[in-house]
């Protein structure tokens, strides 16, 4: 038996999200049914880098597995790739030692939020989230500053998170304009891991910050409350990406 680890993309649109759940199409139960396939029609049990949502993308999502067949990394990737929907694609898979853990293994995490403040479109209504209105963009770069640092997220936590540790390390926290449209901005995090719905609630209260609704430094006042009810609504999944996922050299 040997351990690999693939490297692959999805468009989430039409996914239950990414674990596996009774009945609903996921991102893991379509990679498990091919792996099945590759494995002489014996089960595969895979481990993500992490869960994605209902409806959230990824450019990079990284997965481990055991295989008893002996296979190449080339033709495991083709492989795969012919068994698979096309809305997930696998393009590098490497054999691994058989302690890696692509979740436990994790340095870092990036994730971009795309959101397009023009006119709505329906071509993208799916992959960008469609605000269509203006936002103060310089005030949201102020208050984004906040969040770099190592905090306790619990107020950007959907869930009831009494008891778990909510400390996280975000490196990079940005937001830039897309140039090939001045409407449409990338809102950018890297840190050492994000808890469930922690990006899409930070860029929530950032769009209420944007709308003027609240001022930049409320991002400090509301970060260090650890209270969920004072973060706002959350931004909606499709303007979600997992953008990277690192390990260890």
């Amino acid at each position: 038996m040997k351990r690999y680890c693939i490297e692959f993309s999805y468009d989430g649109s039409d996914f239950c999200g990414y674990q596996v759940q009774p009945g609903l199409r996921t991102v893991q139960e379509e990679l498990e049914k091919a792996l099945k396939k590759i494995n002489n029609n014996q089960s595969v049990i895979s481990h993500a880098s992490g869960r994605t949502d209902k409806g959230v993308h990824a450019y990079k999502q990284v997965a481990h597995f055991d295989l008893d067949v002996k296979i190449s990394e080339a033709k495991l990737v083709r492989a795969l790739n012919s068994n698979l929907p096309s809305d997930i694609h696998v393009y590098l898979a490497k054999e691994m030692a058989e302690d890696f853990h692509a979740r436990y293994m994790v340095t870092s995490k990036a994730y971009v939020y795309k959101i397009n403040l023009g006119a709505f479109n329906p071509m993208e209504r799916k992959y960008v989230y469609q605000c269509g209105h203006p936002l103060d963009i310089k005030s949201m770069k102020k208050a984004i500053k906040y969040l770099i640092g190592t905090h306790d997220f619990r107020s950007f936590v959907s869930e009831n998170k009494e008891k778990e540790n909510c400390v996280r390390t975000i490196t990079k926290a940005y937001i830039k304009q897309d140039p090939t449209d001045p409407e449409r901005y990338d809102i950018f995090f890297e840190g050492t891991g994000f808890l469930k719905y922690q990006v899409r609630n930070m860029v929530g209260l950032l769009i209420k910050i944007g709308e003027k609704k609240i001022e930049p430094k409320e991002m400090q006042s509301v970060l260090i409350s650890c209270d969920r009810n004072k973060a706002g609504k959350t931004a909606p999944a499709e303007g979600l990406y997992l953008l990277d996922v690192k390990y260890r050299k």
